[in-house]
């Protein structure tokens, strides 16, 4: 045993110093390449890094990501990029290689900011991530349109290589060492130094935010038939396969994935009851036990009755019925809602919400009723109110009201938020020519103010606005779009976070970088969440450089980390005592 202790601590010691002389030892063929955090943009202009080694900290069970840019003088063909395994300094641990994800970084042109982006320059923006290998498989993936590895580097170019890493659940805590090689045509290889501090706790496999993103999976069946009518493609492809790959990656970046439509499709009695067979019973126990879902969105009332005050006593029956149909299921305590009307902008949308969300609120369930609303009233209360038949609160950004939210908050009522084209402020827009941690904020400021979910008016998938995701970046156009670019209110990226993964060899879709920042900002909710009992002020105080309220964050990736880090620490030491 004594020996092995001993084979091991002079390994770590042998890798640190190779790893270390790594970090300076020049690369071949005057090849630069350097390191990110995942929240910085190299763009093709941008000139070579100091840093080559990779730092990273993580807790178990969750996933953590840099980034690898290269440029050289003259055109060079990258080969592979080879994982290696990383070692727990001083000990036998090693986490495999398997446990890497990568992906190149595919560029889309922007010529145009999105409507009120100050700061914006024109370039080669990098958002679609083309993955090494199938996504479920995980066979290597070549021939596409788009293909990840081999990349033939233009000279004087700068492109970019996104790293993920998922900690497993039951990683030992300590500093791993190793290294990632990238294999050159011609020439030698180039190595990179990762380093790794796993944190001695773990992440829930349930996320603690909810999120309502809808199914990219329910979406894709269009844009498959209308590739088939195009004569793009001559059948329509495995849809249950899509189905899979979408719900795993929706998972793997913290986003509930709702179930399809098929396990919770019903028939309503006479007098409102139903139940569920017990296939689909067993279809949504597997569902939420597989893909970790915190939230359930459910049918909604309109599309099974017609009149709510005539039809009450039905309605209170069928709210019920979904009570018991998901406590059979093993989901009852999930947050079941449903989504009932989006954005009430008129009279008589208020009026509609008043009449079906008392309908179901008095029915006593725990069916909820969600609304795409702001707490205070519109229109200075001309259309009335909304109180008493909403149980959760989705204002914007920007429309966020601290003082009746509390109001609600007091009575029980949840509430979330969400964004949707550019806000009339200056709140963290959504678009692919913004910094990435305007995707990353969200949840830290919804945190301060006890908000429990996020919402996305256009899920992952809106690209119908184009012809081609991957070269248009226009992919919400309002309005007359036969006018001229510039005199349009142009959105770049909006309502899309994935993209169509036929164009990278599999089907399906592929995530974007902004949808990794989206992810890392729903791990640090459950970073909040997993904090020990101190008063919320003590959290505000390490958050203040990050985000104090939705007009005041910060864009530099630095004070994140910095912030998050002294959250751990406060976990860590939390977690010891109780042991």
């Amino acid at each position: 045993m004594r020996f092995r202790i001993v084979v091991a601590f002079l390994a770590t010691c042998l890798l640190a110093a190779v790893a270390s002389a790594q970090t300076t030892a020049p690369l071949p063929g005057g090849l630069a390449v350097w390191t990110l955090p995942g929240l910085e943009r190299a763009l093709r202009d941008t000139p070579p890094g100091a840093t080559r080694k990779a730092v990273l900290e993580a807790a178990r069970n969750e996933w953590e990501s840099f980034q690898i840019a290269v440029r050289a003088a003259s055109p060079t063909r990258i080969l592979a990029l080879v994982p290696g395994e990383l070692r727990l300094a001083g000990g036998s641990a090693v986490i495999a290689p398997d446990r890497f994800r990568l992906h190149r970084e595919h560029q889309l042109h922007l010529t145009v900011p999105t409507y009120r982006n100050q700061n914006f320059r024109p370039g080669w923006y990098p958002d679609a991530l083309i993955p090494f290998r199938h996504p479920l498989t995980r066979e290597p993936l070549q021939g596409a349109r788009f293909q990840a590895i081999p990349f033939d580097l233009p000279a004087e170019e700068t492109h970019a290589f996104w790293i993920d890493l998922h900690v497993p659940p039951d990683a030992a805590p300590g500093r791993y060492d190793g290294v990632l090689t990238i294999r050159l045509e011609g020439a030698g290889p180039a190595p990179v130094p990762v380093a790794l501090e796993v944190w001695d706790f773990a992440l829930p496999q349930r996320p603690s935010m909810s999120s309502e993103f809808g199914s990219p999976a329910e979406r894709l069946p269009r844009y498959y038939r209308d590739l088939v009518k195009k004569g793009v493609i001559s059948k329509e492809p495995d849809y249950a396969a899509i189905e899979e790959q979408c719900a795993r990656l929706m998972q793997e970046h913290r986003l509930d994935a709702p179930p399809p439509n098929r396990l919770l499709a019903h028939d309503v009695q006479p007098d409102g009851a139903f139940t569920l067979s017990d296939e689909r019973i067993q279809g949504l126990r597997r569902w939420g036990e597989t893909y970790h879902i915190s939230g359930i969105p459910l049918p909604r009332p309109q599309s099974k009755f017609k009149d709510p005050a005539a039809e009450r006593e039905k309605i209170a029956r069928w709210c019920r019925s979904w009570e018991k149909a998901l406590e059979a299921a093993g989901l009852g305590d999930r947050v079941a809602y449903v989504y009932l009307l989006d954005e009430p902008n008129d009279e008589k949308a208020y009026d509609e919400v008043r009449r079906w969300g008392k309908a179901v609120r008095e029915a006593g369930s725990r069916v909820k009723i969600l609304v795409t609303e702001q707490t205070a009233p519109q229109e200075d209360g001309k259309w009335g109110d909304l109180y008493g038949a909403v149980d959760i609160w989705v204002p914007l950004f920007s429309l966020f009201d601290p003082e009746t939210a509390r109001k609600r908050q007091a009575l029980g009522e949840q509430i979330w938020t969400y964004t949707a084209l550019c806000q009339r402020d200056p709140t963290p827009w959504w678009h692919t020519d913004f910094p990435l941690a305007h995707y990353r904020v969200p949840a830290w400021i919804a945190w301060r103010h006890d908000m429990k979910g996020l919402l996305y008016w256009g899920g992952l998938t809106h690209w119908s606005h184009v012809e081609d995701p991957w070269t248009d970046p226009l992919t919400y156009q309002p309005g007359d779009r036969t006018r001229p670019i510039e005199k349009r209110a142009v959105y770049n990226g909006e309502g899309l976070l994935a993209y169509p993964a036929r164009d990278a060899g599999f089907d399906g879709i592929v995530a974007s970088m902004r949808l990794k920042a989206l992810r890392d900002g729903l791990e640090d909710f459950d970073y909040f969440a997993l904090r020990p009992p101190e008063s919320r002020e003590q959290v505000f105080a390490l958050m203040d450089p990050v985000a104090t309220s939705w007009y005041k964050w910060s864009n530099d990736p630095e004070q994140y980390y910095e912030a998050r880090r002294k959250i751990a620490e406060r976990i860590v030491t939390a977690e010891k005592l109780k042991k």
